[in-house]
């Protein structure tokens, strides 16, 4: 039994019928290099041999009486892995259109909170024999790190995965835990309960001191600092959401990222905002609705120790407010802006503390947020206030060296993230081979057309080009010329 931590729980109590907290991806593999074909039983067997390996998908919550404290993981007794992985048929054609409208719909149903919090669904029937994998994993089980670490133990390396014997991990069925009862679940509470404030007391100097440090801390022209929460504009991105989510996606090529990275001298994560912040400049200036200041997202930062010392808990994370300059039209300017406000913002971030949110959602009061939460969205407040930022927009490492899934190899992975109430958008990008895979989810109430944002990326990537071709006079890839873009305007 292992009760969550603060940080995990918060995940849970922000979830309402409308705000789903799960983590998802879709993905998908060329079949025809399994050794003696595809078929669906081998990638179930697969799956299930390298459970024992990842004790997070076996387990399940169990909730405090009167939400007395946060709830505990316990294993789950009666784990049917039939329930966790399915299968269903592409439409015709099977293209990555029609597998993202099986996303959408996949991503739109909550996970049952009776199980263990996570589901795959198997997409058989695309073109050229593909197949599809989506997957959702609730954030309170998951974040990008320990993520990536189910990816390792789930993929390998070539298509002949290793014999049973030579998996390193203990593979035998693990033992079940004790399932508490509703006295040991409040006894284990009374028990953290009393402990709270002695260690809220011992929270109060560092965050003052934090605070201190943030106001004192010296301000430059190439340093602006970290955008604040509230202050970016509202768009037609930023509104109450539905249940209903639309998921589109699209790949662009890595080694031209890296080459517009050394062009300007930035950073490959200054590039991957550049390229949100050119597409969204497009789609919004498209849609007439390009505000004059500048939009502002909120950048998951994981605050793991380097040395890799296990953490209590599954998430640790922080966030980074950054403005990404889409009211600066020339593109070099704008990725060179970008740069200085990422800069700024990390030394913001620093001068916080990276872990200051993660030790004070560990107080967080069960009932009341959850409450609150629910309040917040049924009353549909997001709507009534400045949005306190446009949008989220995560960029993930990923693997240069192809990875295999019971033998057919991996084509394309594009993780996907929780949108939010008053934030209908979710940006996710990782990089695989040489190929920087771009995931977009979002309210299909708010943002009915995402795939005209998603091939917006492409435009995005052909202004960067352009701009580093013409700063270093080498060619990049294929850039073409685009045509010049109305002045911005300011919403009604």
């Amino acid at each position: 039994m292992e009760r969550l931590t603060g940080l995990d729980a918060a995940f849970l109590y922000l979830e309402t019928p409308n705000h789903h907290m799960h983590v998802s991806m879709v993905s998908i593999f060329d079949a025809s290099t399994v050794p003696g074909g595809y078929s669906y039983d081998k990638l179930k067997a697969h799956i299930a041999s390298r459970l024992p390996q990842i004790p997070m998908f076996r387990r399940r919550l169990a909730e405090v009486p009167f939400r007395l404290h946060h709830p505990v993981w316990v294993d789950d007794p009666h784990f049917d892995l039939d329930y966790h992985v399915r299968r269903i048929g592409a439409p015709a054609p099977g293209g990555l259109v029609e597998l993202c409208e099986l996303a959408g719909d996949f991503t739109s149903r909550q996970l049952d909170r009776g199980r263990p919090l996570w589901e795959l669904c198997v997409v058989e029937g695309l073109r050229d024999g593909r197949i599809g994998l989506l997957a959702k994993v609730h954030h309170s089980t998951i974040d990008g790190v320990s993520g990536a670490e189910v990816m390792v133990h789930l993929f390998d390396t070539e298509p002949t995965p290793p014999p049973a014997d030579a998996v390193e991990a203990d593979t035998t069925e693990p033992e079940p835990d004790h399932v508490p009862n509703d006295l040991e679940l409040v006894a284990y509470a009374a028990w953290s309960l009393a402990r709270q404030p002695f260690r809220i007391a011992a929270k109060v100097p560092s965050t003052i001191r934090s605070i201190v440090d943030v106001v004192r801390r010296p301000r430059t022209d190439d340093s602006p600092g970290m955008a604040t929460p509230f202050s970016a504009p509202r768009t037609s991105l930023n509104a109450s959401i539905t249940a209903h989510r639309n998921v589109a996606a699209v790949t662009l090529p890595f080694p031209d990222v890296k080459a517009i990275k050394n062009a300007f001298g930035v950073k490959v994560n200054d590039v991957v905002l550049a390229l949100c912040s050119g597409a969204l400049r497009k789609y919004l200036v498209t849609h007439d609705a390009l505000p004059r200041e500048s939009l502002v997202s909120v950048v998951p930062i994981s605050v793991r120790p380097p040395d890799g010392a296990p953490l209590p808990g599954a998430n640790h994370v922080s966030a980074m407010f950054t403005a990404l300059a889409t009211n600066v039209a020339d593109p070099a300017e704008r990725l060179l802006a970008i740069a200085r406000l990422t800069k700024g913002a990390k030394e913001d971030h620093n001068a916080i503390g990276a872990k200051m949110l993660q030790d004070w959602a560990e107080f967080a009061t069960p009932t009341v947020f959850a409450r609150a939460s629910r309040l917040y969205s049924s009353m549909r407040l997001a709507d009534r206030h400045r949005p306190i930022h446009n949008l989220i927009i995560s960029n993930v490492p990923g693997p240069p060296f192809p990875l295999y899934l019971a033998g057919s190899r991996l084509e394309m992975l594009c993780p996907l993230g929780p949108v939010m109430e008053g934030a209908a958008l979710n940006v996710t990008v990782i990089s695989y081979l040489d190929n920087l895979d771009v995931g977009l989810i979002a309210c299909r109430e708010v943002v009915p057309d995402l795939w005209d944002l998603a091939h917006a990326f492409e435009f995005a990537l052909d202004e960067l080009r352009s701009a580093a071709e013409t700063r270093t006079g080498e060619p990049i890839g294929k850039a073409t010329p685009q045509p010049p873009e109305p002045a911005p305007v300011t919403p009604g």
